[in-house]
């Protein structure tokens, strides 16, 4: 039985924690699952689709039997998801290498608000103002992030397009695989019919 301590104590921490409470943050979170739309299956997309079945005309060949092209149909999804895949992975790190450190960013924007009375005192030397300045340009956060720094602190994010590679991968190689053993059995009985 649970003591109505705990009970209020319960309801407290459930009325503090339910989520952001302020519209921008509500919209942030809104968005949360929406991060690079690879688990949305290929189908759902019309132009992806026609993507995939002209694949599979090219892979299964002009006279190729119903079944070959559904098995050529597979082996176009994987590869046009694991294209996806790579273009979502390419598209996320150049976002990534492109934008300021936010964190840099910020850093910068609080030397600044600091710094700011300083430059603006006429009583200031000339040297103490062009060496603030000079601070404040080395620590500019409009540079361009290096490629081990943008590793370093989105390696979940680039884990998450990795698991997505390794299934994409798996597929195509099942697919190619049936396709395979499929081609092979109508060569076989193929050629038994003109012996």
């Amino acid at each position: 039985m649970t003591s109505s301590a705990k009970i209020t104590s319960n309801r407290a921490n459930a009325r503090v924690s339910t989520g952001p409470k302020s519209k921008s943050g509500r919209v942030r979170t809104a968005r949360n699952a929406l991060r690079h739309g690879l688990s949305m299956s290929i189908d759902h997309d019309p132009a992806v689709s026609d993507q995939v079945d002209k694949l599979a005309r090219e892979i299964a060949g002009e006279r190729a039997s119903a079944d070959l092209q559904q098995l050529a149909r597979r082996v176009a999804h994987a590869q046009i998801d694991l294209h996806r895949v790579r273009l979502a992975r390419h598209q996320f790190l150049s976002r990534a290498l492109s934008e300021p450190d936010r964190r840099k960013l910020k850093r910068a924007m609080g030397v600044l608000s600091e710094a700011l009375p300083v430059l603006l005192d006429p009583r200031q030397p000339e040297s103490t103002s062009r060496a603030m300045l000079n601070l404040l340009l080395a620590d500019s956060p409009h540079e361009p992030r290096t490629l081990p720094t943008v590793v370093a602190q989105e390696v979940r994010r680039l884990c998450a397009f990795d698991r997505y590679e390794r299934r994409a991968l798996s597929r195509r190689k099942f697919a190619i695989r049936a396709l395979d053993a499929a081609r092979a059995a109508t060569r076989r009985a193929a050629d038994t019919e003109l012996r």
